[in-house]
């Protein structure tokens, strides 16, 4: 059986924090021997410290080295308009990788789901960064025991279903946990703010909002089940949504992940459409806590379909 969503983040804490990093600092700047991000990805060794300079670099990097600090030594650090392998910005197949203070910009690919950040590997962190008018912001993949965590950071315009879905956020294998905290997700195009196929997903103290021109489908999705913790967001469903139907949608389709904590609570919910919308469409076996929610708007708050 799975681990409760509340003890998700000591877990997570501990599998990320265990092994620290030790390693060279590479510096990467206009005025470095390392100009690119690239070029420190292709020397990087297990446990280096990599300090991106303020500027706009074109360029896109494939870390495989693991237990990396990757961070913008000021404000401005700045990738775009290139991306590695038909895939993303960066790509990392590393485990236990941090990425700090970096935005990440139109990320674009052939088929249609070019990442900000690709993940690969096992267990990334990602702080303080941006991804604005990729196709997906963060697009994770890895093995059942990673966990992606995501901390105060922005995802504004991403989003395509020119292809497949892309979202702001797509957890698209079962990874033990998605665990996103005090995050900006807004303006979403067509597909979903956050799309969760993880074993567990937490999300806390965030915006997910549409806003007037946003055309996302759900806010938030996980489509496979899995236990699931939204708490203290302000979330917001646009007159322009794509999906005007439902806002959080669990287990439509299909239950595959065992699901045993359903946890909503505390969080505030407008609708700005012009018809009803779903607050929570749960397609599980198992009941959904909804607790201290503040909803405003034509809004039916729980509706349940039979699995």
């Amino acid at each position: 059986m799975n681990r409760p969503c509340h003890t998700a983040i000591a877990f997570a804490a501990a599998m990320l924090c265990a092994v620290p990093a030790t390693g060279r600092i590479l510096e990467v700047g206009a005025e470095r021997a390392l100009t690119l991000p690239s070029e420190a990805a292709a020397i990087a060794a297990t446990g280096d410290f990599i300090r991106i300079d303020p500027g706009i670099y074109a360029d896109c990097a494939v870390w495989r080295a693991s237990r990396l600090v990757i961070e913008a030594t000021g404000p401005g650090v700045v990738l775009t308009g290139k991306t590695c392998q038909e895939q993303g910005i960066f790509i990392i197949s590393g485990s236990n990788v941090t990425v700090r203070g970096i935005t990440f910009a139109g990320a674009r690919v052939v088929w249609h789901n070019g990442a900000g950040i690709r993940l690969l590997g096992r267990n990334l962190t990602v702080e303080h960064s941006r991804f604005l008018d990729n196709e997906n912001g963060i697009l994770a993949g890895g093995r059942s025991d990673s966990v992606l965590r995501i901390t105060d950071s922005e995802f504004a315009g991403n989003g395509s279903c020119a292809g497949a879905c892309a979202h702001g956020v797509y957890a698209g294998a079962p990874i033990y946990l998605l665990d996103i905290e005090r995050c900006i997700f807004r303006n979403t195009r067509t597909a979903h703010h956050v799309k969760s196929r993880a074993l567990n997903t937490m999300i806390i103290d965030s915006r997910i909002e549409d806003g007037p021109d946003g055309t996302s489908s759900y806010l938030i999705e996980t489509p496979d089940g899995g236990n699931l913790l939204v708490q203290g967001n302000v979330l917001e469903k646009g007159p322009l949504s794509s999906n005007p139907r439902v806002a959080i949608s669990i287990g439509v389709e299909g239950v595959k992940n065992p699901t045993d904590k359903l946890v909503i609570r505390n969080n505030v919910f407008r609708s700005d459409l012009p018809g009803r919308t779903v607050f929570v469409r749960n397609s599980t076996a198992a009941t959904v806590l909804l607790e201290g929610n503040a909803i405003t708007g034509d809004v039916e708050v729980l509706e349940t379909v039979p699995e």
